[in-house]
């Protein structure tokens, strides 16, 4: 058993609840850890035994082009897509971070963080 870590992927995208949010857009961080059985992978040196990180990172940013209000809409999203195109994996963990949200005062960011396994 293995884990595949895809760490602080950045994003220019359009989430947001408030209309402004949709039309300015924000910087977004996305991180995606997911498990599965790398020994074929260990053994062989071969991409094809494995699961090609860029085939998720693709996913990743395909869906953060489409606007969603919730940070957990996306999470939600994210996870499907990577389970629907990647059946060997065990258990998926992603967190997305809204960076400098208007919250009126200053903050660095807001996440959600969902997980699910098989």
């Amino acid at each position: 058993m293995g884990k595949i870590i895809l760490e602080d992927m950045e994003f220019y995208a359009y989430h947001g609840c408030f209309e402004e949010e949709q039309v300015i857009g924000n910087k977004f961080i996305v991180n995606l850890e997911f498990d599965f059985d790398t020994g074929n992978g260990e053994l062989s040196d071969k991409l094809d035994d494995t699961v090609n990180y860029q085939e998720v990172y693709n996913i990743v940013y395909e869906q953060m082009k489409i606007k969603s209000h919730l940070l957990e809409h996306i999470g939600r999203r994210i996870i499907d897509a990577v389970f629907h195109k990647f059946s060997t994996l065990d258990f998926v963990k992603i967190k997305v971070s809204k960076l400098n949200p208007p919250m009126g005062g200053k903050m660095k960011a807001v996440s959600v963080v969902l997980e699910r396994g098989k």
